[in-house]
């Protein structure tokens, strides 16, 4: 039996950077507008609006068209009813300030590698066999949890080698990996960030934001 076992998916959770390079911990403060109507949950991707601030990604099969900014992993924000800071693991939907600016923390380095869970559709925790490394995969976009403050995104266990999709799978997680008629399965997997796509018509689509031209 697998231990720790995986109950339920929690977004993108930073390990380390490609090459075994250190994630010390680092983030990018960056802003999200007032009284955005969508929750952000602390493993969610993020991608850069018009007007600068950043809001959730909902993509699956592709990439944002101008890429992503990296993974939100918390919030602060004066609150509106007390007047005081207020640190947060989530960004409440439609959450509104009139004093200062509602900052963001995202890891937003283009060499960040990921953990995360696989399922086999919402929130079906299931696993892939080792074969999958090397294999591009779908996001699955749950909604977070307004209790733990953590997300629920989540990867497809159907990987391809379809070079559109937005994440690779690069390493298992063994710790977690369990036996299922004969084969090991990994709930859990570390991805990172796919390349840029060039469709046929030159322009540029998905990937890192910060290598993508059409990114911020």
């Amino acid at each position: 039996m697998a231990y720790p076992t995986i109950s339920a998916p929690y977004g993108l959770k930073p390990v380390n950077l490609i090459g075994g390079q250190v994630f010390a911990g680092a983030t990018r403060k960056m802003r999200i507008a007032s009284g955005y109507n969508t929750g952000i949950f602390y493993g969610d991707l993020v991608t850069r609006t018009t007007d600068g601030t950043i809001v959730k990604a909902a993509s699956t099969t592709t990439g944002p068209a101008t890429g992503f900014v990296g993974v939100f992993l918390g919030v602060e924000y004066i609150n509106t009813a007390t007047n005081q800071p207020t640190f947060a693991q989530y960004f409440p939907a439609n959450t509104a300030v009139t004093s200062g600016f509602i900052t963001a923390y995202v890891a937003d380095d283009p060499d960040q590698l990921f953990k995360v869970a696989v399922v086999s559709g919402t929130t079906v925790i299931t696993g892939v066999q080792y074969s999958a490394v090397g294999e591009n995969a779908t996001l699955v976009q749950n909604a977070g949890s307004t209790i733990s403050g953590d997300s629920a995104v989540a990867i497809l266990d159907s990987t391809a080698t379809t070079r559109t999709l937005p994440v690779r799978i690069i390493d298992v997680v063994p710790d977690t990996a369990y036996v299922s008629g004969g084969n090991t399965l990994f709930p859990e997997v570390i991805v990172k960030i796919n390349a840029v796509q060039v469709d046929g018509d030159g322009v540029p689509s998905g990937g890192h934001a910060y290598n993508n031209p059409l990114g911020v």
